[in-house]
């Protein structure tokens, strides 16, 4: 008999009743079975196990006998068997002449190029995952550009002496949200009470203006708004002066 050509990768599924045989894909392992063929032999390995059956121990290894008998004087059959299913199966592969490898047609087999994916991968596939590749890192880049463009932290007042409390997971200075509280916001408001509502001459501190001797607006504590001389609680947060 010739010489059996085929992949490196198959299971001999027979029995002592019959001869089949699975073939796998070099490449994805992917795999087709071949068609059951009966055996000649394993009619006879049947007869024997009903006498088993029938009999007891005096016949208790007839199925192993049957298929050692099949092993040692159906070897021809055996090569014959796995011949024809070589035949059958062999049309759904073909062999890369550049690794020598036999791949399956449906997947790994690069039909343009007569070559395996592995060795020459499909076109059209190949861009399509470049593409989603390139998409995937682009979008990454846009996410750490747009995190490292947002301001998180120009609103937290950072100074060692400011009681900072969580209410519910915001921060909170003195009960009032950080992110009310944004830094240029407060300046302004600062720079709003340090010159006289009267006259707008500067002040230098005391109750009264010493250019024109208006009383001296006060300026929150908490959030830097102006207030009257004689309020007794902000009306812009309510804290009590």
């Amino acid at each position: 008999m010739a010489m059996i050509e085929f992949v490196r990768n198959y299971s001999d599924r027979s029995t002592d009743r019959g001869y089949q045989f699975e073939f796998r894909c070099d490449h994805c392992h992917s795999g087709y079975m071949s068609s059951y063929k009966a055996s000649a032999i394993g009619a006879a390995g049947s007869v024997l196990e009903a006498a088993s059956n029938i009999f007891g121990s005096v016949f208790g290894s007839a199925r192993e006998t049957a298929y050692d008998i099949q092993r040692a004087i159906g070897g021809k059959a055996h090569d014959s068997a796995l011949q024809e299913a070589v035949t059958e199966v062999k049309q759904k592969f073909s062999r890369c002449q550049r690794c020598g490898k036999w791949v399956c047609n449906d997947v790994c087999w690069n039909a343009r190029a007569q070559q395996c994916t592995g060795c020459t991968p499909k076109y059209e596939q190949e861009i399509i995952s470049q593409r989603t590749q390139a998409q995937l890192q682009a979008s990454q880049q846009q996410l750490q550009e747009k995190a490292m463009s947002t301001d998180y932290v120009s609103g937290i007042d950072m100074r060692p002496d400011v009681q900072i409390e969580f209410n519910h997971g915001n921060a909170e200075i003195e009960g009032h949200d950080v992110r009310q509280l944004p830094s240029s916001a407060n300046q302004a408001k600062t720079a709003a009470v340090a010159a006289c509502t009267a006259c707008n001459a500067p002040l230098t501190g005391g109750k009264f203006c010493g250019e024109c001797g208006a009383p001296v607006a006060r300026a929150c504590p908490a959030c830097g708004v102006s207030a009257s001389p004689t309020a007794k609680f902000c009306n812009d947060c309510g804290t009590k002066l």
